[in-house]
């Protein structure tokens, strides 16, 4: 049973981009973060090949499973996941890939998704879960931002935007079922998990900003939300880490767990500070009492990079 490490308090580490090929030296400083769980980004194995079999995806698994510490894996810790490019079958793919159903099957296998999860009798591994912080509701939602999106428009690290009207990241059913999800809940807090980065729109990787009328439904979205309710939104992707802020909410990206991005420096009109490429690690703070989230990136040795504290107002935490 995953027994939380404050009853007053949930702390959840993040990453994203790890390579069961490469060392996974990381894992000591998460483990002093003394966390109550761990939500995986997408990439969490690199399985992909140009041709979509899956061969290698399959001995990406069977590797990872021996890399991935005991301490996280024992049941003891709660596990989220959600699924991007690497781990999906195919580089950048979206839904004209040909194997996603049965790629869907292995990452529900590996991540031991109950048969009776929706993600094990629907198409798509989004899903959500509700939680209870000392009193405070707390939903996860997470988005899956490949087996629906439709064709990138340019090159490879040169994408430009998609202004076709039924372009779409998550397709029709995910849409409804997200804004069911945003409208319905009791929760005061949500997180969202995007494996691709919301906010940012200032480099020419993949990102939501590569659908504007698909970004701008979900801002408009979560705008929505957020007159009642904090949001966080949580992405991968991008081998660097960074902390983005607009008037609705916050996001954080948390990239690569190893393997760190190139040392090119990048900014964006809505990041706070700078982005890191090294080796990093997040952490989403949930603290009811005090009346306060924060999210920090950390790096290899468990280095503060950067934080932001989001203030909780009084009345959406019960004593």
């Amino acid at each position: 049973m995953i027994m939380p490490v404050n009853i007053f308090a949930y702390k959840y580490a993040l990453g994203s981009c790890l390579d069961q090929d490469y060392k996974q030296p990381i894992w000591s400083s998460i483990k002093k973060e003394n966390i109550d769980g761990f939500i995986f980004l997408g990439d969490n194995v690199y399985g992909d090949q140009p041709s979509g079999t899956l061969s290698k995806m399959k001995k990406a698994y069977q590797v990872q499973k021996t890399k991935l510490p005991n301490w996280l894996m024992n049941n003891e810790k709660e596990i989220q996941a959600i699924w991007d490019d690497h781990d999906y079958g195919i580089n950048d793919g979206g839904k004209d890939y040909k194997l996603k159903k049965e790629a869907q099957k292995m990452f529900l296998k590996f991540w031991n998704i109950s048969p009776s999860d929706p993600r094990s009798i629907r198409e798509g591994t989004y899903f959500k879960k509700s939680k209870n912080i000392d009193g405070t509701g707390v939903e996860i939602i997470g988005l899956d931002t490949r087996y629906f999106r439709s064709k990138l428009i340019g090159k490879k690290n040169a994408y430009k935007p998609n202004m076709l009207p039924k372009a779409t990241i998550l397709g029709q059913e995910q849409w409804k079922w997200l804004e069911r999800s945003m409208n319905q809940t009791n929760s005061s807090i949500i997180i969202i998990l995007s494996s691709i980065q919301v906010l940012a729109t200032d480099h020419p990787y993949e990102k939501w900003a590569n659908f504007p009328l698909e970004r701008k439904r979900l801002l408009n979205l979560i705008s929505l939300a957020s007159n009642d309710k904090s949001i966080v939104v949580v992405s991968g992707d991008r081998h660097r880490a960074g902390i983005y802020k607009n008037d609705d909410f916050v996001e954080i990206t948390a990239s690569s767990l190893n393997k760190p991005g190139s040392k090119n420096s990048e900014s964006d009109q809505l990041l706070i500070g700078s982005t890191f490429p090294e080796t990093n690690y997040g952490i989403l703070d949930i603290e009811p009492k005090k009346s306060k989230i924060t999210v920090s990136i950390h790096n290899l040795n468990g280095l503060v990079l950067n934080s932001h504290t989001i203030e909780l107002p009084l009345e959406k935490t019960e004593a």
